[in-house]
């Protein structure tokens, strides 16, 4: 294989087999050791023909309960290193430098008693033999690494990349903290520098959550390590920055947007953490009702026009147009994206980022990219009236758009789009459909607790005094959910979808309530109808949907 690709000649092959006669090695360890290729290149070689996955291990976080699994002599002994722990799907991740090694992974299996299935991923031997002498040894908990920092006695000007910087307390700290929020299912992780303390804090289902509070003497060198693993400039102080990490956490790519932002204490640095296999969901995993489902697969089909998702920052708008781009994914289709950044990578599809340094804003990138022959195209937001003009333009030409707006819900959006400036008849006939949505909390299955709910929670569902009142429940908390009452969530969403009766209304510019009115008699559902059905399911709380969903209007 390496022949055909032309890595090696047949003679540097002759060399390595005539070595490999004297020492009885294995034929890719000679030709590293005689310099003809880097162990990069075998492993990823190795990784085709096998049909399996290989792992850098240069930018991979270990997980410090997969450690603890194997002992470093066993892991030294068979080159095997423990990555990554999924208790929910009782698997270890482990990368290994011969995967047909199957007395090391015998001995592995033995080891765990069958309590963790192992998942294997091809690296390098070196690689593995320094990355155990790098993550045995060392205190990789949070607990542990702090115990081992006394404050004010941390060296950050050391901080440079390198094997060695992994003796530094602090790199390992970060690494910890970072693999602790991505364990947690946290979608950003809060640095706020405090008058005599930092506090970290997660959003965790879109709720902030403080998890610890440090001394503030340890701010300045973790500062200046997430600086240089991001890519910022770690001299700039006094100016917000942006930069972006990619490593490998609980076995799978995981990228972090890095935000820094001057506060009166120091520098505030927030991560969003990008996580692709939440990022995209296939369409029918977004917890749709089938009827609401069988709309969107309607305003999907039309093949010009634009589909608006609208909601507050946070609420899934982006998650859910990926899942449609997903949905539509062939090679028979030319998708193009411009987002303000690119957040997850998309195969097949080419994604722009908006970017003002070279003058590429939403109007411009979108009229360049009408020259790319795109038959579908997301723009990220529309902002202003050439976004809005462009995006309209893209979609009377014959392409199917799909954009987002920061309004309450899908009627909102046309007063929002006249506001900008657009004109009442263009939109008239262009747009597809309208979707509102936000996020609410799920409540935990193994706490949640019945009740039955009183006269006026019954009035706010709609409930008529001569039914036999519902079950509600509500949140409790218990170890599984870190006693938060909910884990995970999930989206409410409203689908307008257009028509010609709907479209005259929006040319004579009718007001919100003629507009909304006739929707309801198309049978159009609420954001409110949508999350107290959610209520009624037992999926969610009362509580909950109040947070997020406006219920006034049911009071009346």
């Amino acid at each position: 294989m390496l022949v055909e690709k032309g890595v090696i000649s047949e003679d540097q092959l002759r060399i390595a087999l005539l070595e490999q006669n004297k020492n009885h090695l294995p034929l890719g360890r000679l030709m590293v050791s005689l310099g003809f290729l880097s162990e990069a290149t075998i492993r990823d070689v190795l990784s085709e023909n096998l049909g399996q996955e290989s792992v850098d291990l240069s930018n991979v976080v270990v997980d410090p309960y997969a450690i603890k699994l194997i002992p470093k002599d066993v892991a030294r002994r068979y080159v095997v290193l423990p990555l990554a722990l999924d208790r929910n799907r009782h698997a270890l991740t482990l990368a290994i430098a011969d995967p047909d090694n199957i007395i090391a992974l015998d001995q592995v299996r033995a080891m765990l008693k069958e309590e963790y299935r192992l998942v294997t991923l091809i690296a390098g031997e070196s690689e593995i033999l320094r990355a155990i002498d790098q993550y045995y040894g060392f205190e990789l908990s949070i607990d542990g690494i702090l115990h081992e920092i006394e404050p004010g006695e941390m060296e950050y000007q050391t901080l440079s990349t390198g094997v060695s910087e992994f003796s530094q307390p602090v790199v390992r700290l970060i690494d910890a903290l970072l693999n602790d929020g991505v364990q947690r299912g946290a979608s950003d992780i809060h640095f706020e520098p405090e008058h005599s303390f930092l506090r970290i804090r997660y959003r965790v289902d879109g709720v902030l959550r403080q998890v610890r509070s440090l001394h503030k003497s340890f701010w300045p060198a973790m500062v200046v390590r997430l600086k240089v693993m991001s890519g910022m400039n770690i001299a700039e102080t006094r100016a917000p920055q942006d930069g972006r990490i990619s490593l490998r956490l609980s076995g799978r790519p995981i990228d972090f947007r890095v935000a820094s932002h001057p506060t009166s204490f120091g520098e505030n640095l927030v991560l969003r953490i990008l996580d692709r296999q939440k990022g995209i969901v296939p369409l029918e995993q977004l917890g749709l009702e089938e009827s609401a489902l069988a709309t969107l697969k309607i305003m999907i089909a039309r093949p010009e026009g634009i589909i608006l998702v609208t909601g507050p920052t946070g609420s899934g708008k982006t998650t859910t147009l990926y899942s449609i781009l997903n949905h539509i994914n062939t090679d028979a289709v030319n998708i193009m994206t411009l987002e303000d950044p690119v957040e997850y990578p998309m195969a097949l599809i080419r994604q722009t980022s908006v970017n003002e340094t070279a003058k590429l804003d939403f109007a411009s990138g979108i009229r360049s990219m009408l020259r790319q022959d795109p038959d579908v195209i997301l723009v990220g937001e529309i902002r202003d009236q050439p976004t809005a003009e462009m995006a309209f333009r893209a979609a009377m030409t014959g392409h199917q758009v799909y954009s987002t707006l920061h309004t309450n819900s899908s009627i909102g959006a046309i007063p929002r789009l006249l506001d900008i400036g657009m004109l009442p008849d263009i939109m008239a006939g262009n747009v597809i459909g309208i979707i509102a949505q936000r996020l609410v909390r799920v409540l935990c299955r193994h706490c949640k607790k019945a009740y039955t709910p009183d006269d006026a929670e019954q009035r706010l569902l709609g409930h008529r005094p001569n039914q036999p009142p519902p079950t509600l429940y509500h949140a409790v908390g218990c170890d599984f959910c870190e006693h938060q009452g909910y884990n995970g969530r999930l989206a409410v969403m409203e689908l307008l979808k257009m028509d010609a009766d709907l479209d005259e209304l929006v040319a004579r510019r009718a007001t919100f309530r003629e507009i909304k009115n006739l929707a309801l008699a198309k049978g159009y559902r609420t954001l409110a109808q949508d999350a107290i059905q959610r209520v009624l399911e037992g999926v969610t709380s009362l509580d909950e949907i109040s947070r997020v969903v406006d219920l006034t209007d049911r009071l009346g």
